[in-house]
This record gives C-alpha cells, sequence and structure tokens, in this order.
C-alpha cells in the first residue's frame, strides 16, 4: 500500500509540470471572440450585481465579452506572463465595448496573458476584432421580447460578415435566452472555421430580450 501511495504521488510530481507546460502564453492557436446580448446578461446576471452595464442609459447591444485564446481543442486560461497587468486607465478604456472596466480586467487576467501579448496590446487587438464585425442592427430594433431560432441570428451576422462561414460562427443560450454570438478568427484576426469543441449552436428557440 505504501509502495502504491508513493508511486501515485511520483506520477503526481511529473504529471503537473506537463500540465502547466501546456497554457503558456502565446502559445494557441487561433481566437474565439466572444460577443455578448447584453439585454440577456442583464437579465440573466447583470440586475442582480447592479452592473452599471444595464442602466437604461448605456445603450449596449453586442458587447465585447472577451476574445479567447483557443487550441484546435480546448484551450488556455490564467497563463504565466512576463507581461505587465493593464492599469485602470486601460482597462477603463475598454468599457465602451466591454460595458465595464472589471470585465476587461477579468478578461486579461484568464484570457489575455494567454495571447502573449502586452496588456496594451491585446486590448488593441480584442477592440480591432469588435470593430471587423457587423452587428445587425435589426436586433436593437425589437419591440418586445422575442422567441428565435438561433439561426435567425446566425443568419443575420453571415449576411452582413462575408467572410464568415457558417462553421466560423455559433449561437449560444443560456436559460432559455439567447446569450452570446462566437466568432472564431485567426491570429491576425481573418474569420476562419471553428474547430468542433466550439461549434456548439443552441439547439431550442430562445428569447432575445429587447434593448432598454
Amino acid at each position: 500500500m505504501i509502495r502504491l501511495l508513493k508511486t501515485f504521488c511520483l506520477a503526481l510530481v511529473f504529471a503537473t509540470p506537463s500540465v502547466a507546460q501546456s497554457d503558456r502564453a502565446g502559445d494557441f492557436d487561433y481566437y474565439v471572440m466572444s460577443l455578448s446580448w447584453t439585454p440577456s446578461w442583464c437579465a440573466l446576471e447583470g440586475d442582480e450585481r447592479n452592473s452599471p452595464q444595464c442602466d437604461a442609459d448605456q445603450g449596449f447591444g453586442f458587447t465585447l465579452h472577451g476574445l479567447w485564446p483557443q487550441y484546435e481543442s480546448g484551450w488556455p486560461t490564467y497563463c504565466r506572463t512576463s507581461e505587465r497587468d493593464p492599469t485602470r486607465s486601460q482597462t477603463a478604456a475598454m468599457a465602451d465595448i466591454m460595458g465595464t472596466s472589471g470585465l476587461a480586467w477579468y478578461q486579461w487576467k484568464k484570457h489575455g496573458r494567454c495571447s502573449g501579448l502586452s496588456s496594451e496590446k491585446y486590448f488593441e487587438t480584442a477592440r480591432e476584432a469588435y470593430t471587423s464585425v457587423t452587428r445587425p442592427e435589426v436586433f436593437r430594433n425589437l419591440p418586445r421580447e422575442m422567441r428565435l431560432p438561433p439561426s435567425v441570428i446566425e443568419a443575420a451576422f453571415l449576411e452582413l460578415n462575408d467572410g464568415i462561414e457558417p462553421d466560423g460562427l455559433t449561437v449560444t443560450c443560456k436559460s432559455s435566452m439567447i446569450q452570446e454570438v462566437r466568432i472564431c478568427l485567426t491570429k491576425d484576426l481573418t474569420p476562419r472555421i471553428c474547430g468542433q469543441d466550439v461549434i456548439r449552436d443552441c439547439q431550442y428557440n430562445a428569447d432575445m430580450a429587447p434593448m432598454r
């Protein structure tokens, strides 16, 4: 029994470095850009948090949830990096497309460090990715909450963005509400096909909350 325990502990010692090495900053294959439909997020989480992103005068529709380094299968998180963390002014400057500076900081900590970029360059790249995609205005004009098939949201994005293929975009749902549109991009922000673990379209009609 003691010998078995020693063998198990030894295996853990040798296994740990390989796990850590798998999430090295800059070592990834492509990006997933996640666009969150703010009215849904507010209904599910933001209102309870009293997030300023949910204030009626903010006018947020599809905001940038994050730009996530991705492997062909799986993704890195919380990587070690020699790059400095962003300043408060840097995260505050992202609030116009991300909703809050707090989200910008969290996304840097969890995903941005894995990009291998400086915080300044990462946020610059995230903004470039966000502005490179045309977001359908039609959803900003919903008169009321509507139940829609995810394919309607997908089709609207594809119609306005010629470079994106059907398998380069996915629509997610949460608690019967349209949650996010996720778009796959190369490291130079060219649209590409998503990995199999990313293409998980919502499989049911879901509610899309109107703008506030």
